[in-house]
């Protein structure tokens, strides 16, 4: 079989403007048929990027292809390829949601009659039938991100920039236009360019996930690999007396750990009221690698190097458990912690193991 030439291969991108260096010589590569998500703080160069990536914008340096076009030598076809919804809907308020995507096959030249075959199929799929009569001004945050989506369909791209797509919609619309975003993919092979300040969509979305801090990339990886960058996991256990112990997962992982953890409280005949366990999340890998105090560069998951993860905060020493036998030492558990009112015990990891 033959390779698939990636629909976004970026190497050494570069933007100042004046003396602020904007991106400084990021690498990206986007399989087709996936959704990719740029992640990061504001100012951090999402859009600037999204700009270039779409023809908006010159770079200062760097070789681009984008649908499998040179981005310098070949615009146009780049552009012809391409479909971008930004941060704000470019929707007509005055017009109806028919009348919006009828102006759009008129200014890509679609033929009469595809063009109604077109913008019929479009409402049908986007669920914008109900409303396709009542003009943009009635609609909803959530029907105008849809029909700005559907404008972008009307070209047919092969690749889609979403810019921060559900920025200010609510919980219910934002997962609506998620599950739009998959049918895209899934059903289209579309490729998908999203950039998020919303890292629950990144983490639901995207098949790679990468993190921009200061102009330069600082991991790139699935979504699962961004999260095992990170330290930190634990098992909570809360007792029938208000008592908790939290044990800090080791190098073993979450199963060994959980194992020790309930070996441990079914020797010492533990009365247990609850038990939860709180592995990294994005919120974790994004705090941690976009942070602003500098740290020692370290190596990402398939990505340059990057800042060092900052370690989590040391748990203070407190009396041991009250009742019971000792607490035998966990080969799995790094830390574990009870916890009475505001005191803390701490056990550490079996150096042996």
């Amino acid at each position: 079989m033959l390779n698939k030439e990636p629909a976004i291969a970026v190497t050494g991108l570069r933007k100042s403007y004046g003396p602020h260096l904007v991106l400084d010589g990021i690498d990206l590569t986007v399989p087709q048929g996936t959704i990719f998500s740029l992640l990061g703080p504001n100012g951090a160069g999402k859009t600037t990027t999204v700009q270039i990536l779409s023809t908006l914008l010159k770079a200062d340096a760097g070789q681009i292809r984008v649908a499998g076009h040179d981005l310098a030598a070949e615009p146009d076809a780049v552009r012809a390829a391409i479909g971008v919804t930004g941060q704000f809907s470019a929707v007509d308020d005055l017009l109806t949601g028919e009348e919006n995507l009828r102006l759009m096959a008129d200014l890509l030249h679609v033929g009469r009659g595809r063009r109604r075959q077109t913008v019929h199929a479009l409402l049908e799929r986007f669920d914008l039938a109900d409303v396709a009569r009542k003009p943009v001004a009635a609609y909803s945050g959530g029907l105008r991100r849809r029909l700005d989506l559907a404008m972008t369909m009307v070209g047919e791209p092969r690749l889609i920039f979403l810019d921060e797509p559900t920025a200010g919609l609510d919980p219910r619309s934002r997962r609506d236009l998620w599950q739009t975003v998959r049918g895209l993919v899934e059903n289209d092979g579309v490729t998908v360019f999203l950039t998020t300040q919303y890292l629950e969509e990144a983490d639901q979305l995207a098949d790679r996930v990468a993190l921009l801090s200061r102009g330069a990339l600082v991991a790139e990886g699935t979504p699962d690999q961004l999260k095992r960058l990170i330290p930190g996991g634990h098992i909570s256990v809360r007792f029938a007396d208000e008592t908790a112990l939290t044990v800090r997962i080791g190098d073993a992982g979450i199963v060994d750990s959980l194992r020790s953890v309930l070996e441990q409280l079914d020797a010492r005949e533990a009365e247990v009221a609850g038990l939860s366990v709180h592995t990294p999340d994005l919120d974790d890998v994004f705090l941690a690698l976009t942070g602003d105090a500098p740290a020692a560069p370290t190596a990402g998951v398939g990505s340059p190097a990057g800042p060092a993860i900052p370690a989590g905060p040391a748990i203070p020493a407190g009396p041991a458990i009250p009742a019971g036998p000792t607490l035998p030492t966990s080969p799995t558990a790094a830390v574990i912690t009870t916890t009475t009112a505001t005191t803390t015990a701490t056990t550490t990891k079996d150096p042996a193991r």
